[in-house]
């Protein structure tokens, strides 16, 4: 079961990665926080380490944190925890923790505490709860944005798109999720 997860969790990180790649996507990562709550963690962010710099950290995790050690963005150092592997970055500015996802394959993934893409705490919630292994339901967020949520062992992966096409946001479409006031859902 671990190895079909694991390949599917490898899948899914190269699908959102290249869809990444593409104007007008993004891809979140929620993470349930220990007492309530979620974490949202983003696919790009101003913050970039280079893998070399990112191995090391992640061979240096400790529980209560690594010493820190020099990077390209300063000092940084990387704590162990339930989540998984967190960088913390002393020295920047923004986008001060990278979250370390590793594929089945051993390929670097690296979440950013900050991005571009903002959605409400609803949005979150319902997110998650559409979440399963092979995706859930798409789900409109607002008039332009539809988002797939897919359930992985580090938490509940997101991809955000717009829609190219006007007719793919036809009657097929389900309810948005806090729609435009001026837009009545349909049921």
């Amino acid at each position: 079961m671990k190895v079909i997860l694991g390949a599917f969790a490898a899948c899914l990180v190269f699908v959102l990665s290249a869809a990444s790649a593409m104007a007008q996507t993004n891809n979140l990562l929620i993470q349930m926080q220990p007492g309530g709550g979620f974490r949202v963690w983003h696919g790009d962010g101003p913050s970039e380490l280079s893998d070399d710099e990112v191995m090391l950290l992640d061979s240096l995790a400790e529980p209560q944190g690594s010493a820190p050690i020099t990077t390209s963005l300063g000092a940084a150092r990387a704590r162990s925890t339930p989540q998984g592997v967190i960088i913390e970055l002393v020295d920047a500015t923004e986008d001060k923790s990278l979250l370390i996802d590793r594929d089945a394959c051993g390929h670097l993934k690296t979440w950013h505490a900050e991005g571009r893409m903002q959605i409400s705490e609803d949005q979150v919630t319902d997110l998650v709860l559409a979440a399963v292994p092979g995706g859930g339901p798409r789900l409109v967020l607002d008039g332009q944005r539809h988002a797939k949520s897919f359930l992985t062992s580090l938490g509940v992966m997101v991809a955000i798109w717009r829609p190219r096409n006007p007719v793919s946001r036809a009657p097929e479409a389900p309810p948005a999720i806090n729609p435009p006031a001026d837009r009545p859902v349909r049921q």
